[in-house]
């Protein structure tokens, strides 16, 4: 399996767990480097690799009248800022060919949101940036499917890759995750990674809002490190309740470090 590097993390297999962590939105900057210093200590207190992730604009909120973000410029500088105050790689979503070019100049990594992992104009756009791509598999994909999104993103130029699961659609506002899935988009050549947080989604459960079960997914994240992943990916908040932007899938900051030691622990059974 191909190992990709980012600053001085490498991802994939021989390699410590990487922790894709943030708040789901930049609610504030006063907010996001609130989040993003806690984290960074954490990484430095627990030695794992920190890849820092906010979105600057949620373009898939089920209401309209839903928090989206501050607007593209100022939410890209905040991260940015975390990125350059903390020394960490940061990533964001992105929605359109468009935002792709524009995210490029301030984040390490692009991440392409599971409703979008089909839409060939923005994964090539992607690709162009030279930047590391974040892939998340679709609720409607089987995990064999995500050969052909790997494939676009070749031609594109670009085999700088993460594939992340974040469950899969199980009849109405409900996600399942089938651990097959880990293994069979390992196969495809690239890191894996476990969105823990997006797999307990109830999407649309809340009539103009998405619900969750936030508490499954240190459950889900356990059982994805025992599988083999590369990683996780996990949204944080000091206080999910108050969120703006998916509070009821979140795990609260305070909760985080003994969850991260439990799946360091369980990955370094796994891999020796």
């Amino acid at each position: 399996m191909k190992t990709v590097n980012l600053r001085h993390i490498q991802i994939g297999a021989g390699h410590p767990l990487v922790f894709i962590l943030g708040p789901c939105v930049v609610e504030g900057e006063k907010m996001t480097m609130k989040i993003a210093e806690q984290l960074a200590q954490m990484s430095r207190k627990l030695h794992f690799p920190l890849i820092f992730k906010a979105s600057y604009d949620k373009a898939n909120r089920s209401s309209s009248q839903s928090f989206r973000g501050l607007g593209a410029k100022k939410g890209l500088e905040i991260i940015q800022k975390v990125g350059k105050e903390f020394n960490l790689p940061v990533i964001t979503d992105i929605h359109s060919a468009d935002e792709a070019t524009l995210a490029a100049e301030y984040c390490d990594c692009l991440q392409i949101p599971a409703f979008l992992c089909r839409q060939t104009d923005l994964l090539l756009a992607a690709a162009k940036t030279g930047r590391l791509i974040n892939i998340k598999k679709g609720q409607f994909l089987a995990p064999g499917d995500m050969k052909n999104v790997v494939e676009k993103m070749k031609e594109g130029g670009n085999k700088k890759l993460l594939l992340t699961e974040r469950g899969s659609t199980f009849g109405y506002h409900n996600l399942v995750v089938d651990m097959r899935g880990l293994s069979i988009m390992r196969d495809l050549g690239f890191p894996v990674i476990m969105d823990a947080t997006h797999a307990v989604q109830l999407p649309g459960a809340g009539g103009d809002k998405s619900t969750g079960q936030a508490q499954f997914a240190p459950l889900i994240a356990r059982a994805a490190v025992a599988a083999g992943v590369d990683g996780l990916f996990i949204e944080t908040h000091p206080d999910p309740s108050k969120a703006l932007s998916d509070g009821p899938n979140m795990i609260p900051l305070k909760n985080l470090s003994s969850l991260i030691v439990q799946l360091q622990s369980i990955h370094e059974i796994v891999h020796h």
